[in-house]
């Protein structure tokens, strides 16, 4: 929900008609929502066909402080670019930045720039199902030279290149929980040599010896990434 006025939330519109007629939720049950800053204990006041009104009853302790991750995704069919997203949000990330990459379908870019709404919704349903208080940015697509100048602690790439040490072992050794990591990730077809050239200042990592689809790659890496930094 978009804000919180003197202790209570509203609801309206498709949203509320999804609570009232397929959680069939009643006036004095309790939820935890949130206002994407803070989560609050809630109990449902009003609860009519067109509008659910939440009272809050207390404000809930933030969750402990995690590493800020983005995620750097070249462009590719959108059913699966939207399963990316959708698992990522579960997982936690922070941002995701499409982009088009040499080798990623024509005419995604301008296609992606519409679907940008889309993609907010599904990350908004991916944060109320795994219970996050702050929403995913989805950022509109960007360019190759600007995802190679995302700021962050630690920049990782993935790359199909055997040569690339696997993700487990090229993590830093001085991690901490307030860090910012980029990871960035290509298409179907891979990097091409020109790309390959211009990723200093990022550490190439692969995912072992499999060739993985791209969402597959992603949700991977970050699943590994967010243990890795969350046992500190």
């Amino acid at each position: 929900m978009d804000q919180i006025r003197n202790g209570r939330a509203e609801i309206s519109g498709g949203d509320a008609q999804h609570l009232t007629r397929v959680l069939r939720v009643e006036p004095g049950q309790r939820y935890e929502i949130s206002d994407n800053r803070s989560a609050y204990l809630a109990e449902i006041e009003t609860a009519r066909k067109q509008q659910v009104v939440f009272r809050t009853l207390e404000k809930l302790p933030p969750p402990p402080q995690e590493a800020r991750i983005v995620l750097n995704a070249a462009l590719i069919k959108f059913d699966r670019f939207e399963w990316m997203i959708e698992k990522a949000t579960e997982l936690g990330v922070d941002t995701i930045v499409p982009f088009h990459a040499a080798r990623g379908e024509r005419g995604l870019d301008p296609a992606a720039r519409k679907r940008i709404e889309r993609w907010r919704r599904i990350a908004l349903e991916a944060s109320q199902q795994s219970r996050r208080a702050h929403l995913p940015v989805i950022e509109t697509p960007s360019s190759f030279d600007d995802i190679l100048r995302v700021p962050a602690d630690h920049r990782f790439v993935l790359d199909e290149d055997p040569q690339a040490p696997p993700l487990a072992r090229a993590l830093p050794d001085s991690r901490s929980p307030s860090d910012a990591i980029a990871v960035l990730i290509g298409p179907e077809g891979g990097w091409t040599d020109a790309e390959r050239q211009r990723f200093s200042g990022f550490t190439r990592i692969s995912l072992g010896p499999r060739i993985l689809r791209a969402e597959t790659a992603a949700i991977a890496a970050l699943a590994i990434l967010r243990s890795a930094w969350s046992a500190l």
